[in-house]
């Protein structure tokens, strides 16, 4: 059975792997961003995961969801260093 995606959800989700990847070199390197910056990102890519959930944009919500996991890393990142 071959699966038809929506045009929308690979757009979207070509954007967010750019996102992803963008993310990388601050999680690997010593220089993070403030905390408030990285827990605000989280949180808001959490809210529009759902949202692309409920629009049935599969991949876009998991890629999103990733997003979202790589900002909450960064946040935890950011406080450890604070200690």
């Amino acid at each position: 059975m071959l699966i038809c995606m929506p045009y929308q959800d690979i757009i979207l989700a070509g954007g967010t792997v750019v996102a992803v990847i963008a993310l990388f070199p601050s999680i690997l390197g010593k220089s993070k961003p403030a905390m408030l910056t990285s827990l605000l990102n989280g949180m808001v890519m959490v809210v529009f995961a759902g949202v692309y959930l409920t629009l049935s944009l599969w991949f876009t919500a998991g890629m999103v969801g990733l997003l979202s996991f790589l900002w909450l890393i960064l946040a935890f990142q950011k406080h450890r260093l604070k200690k």
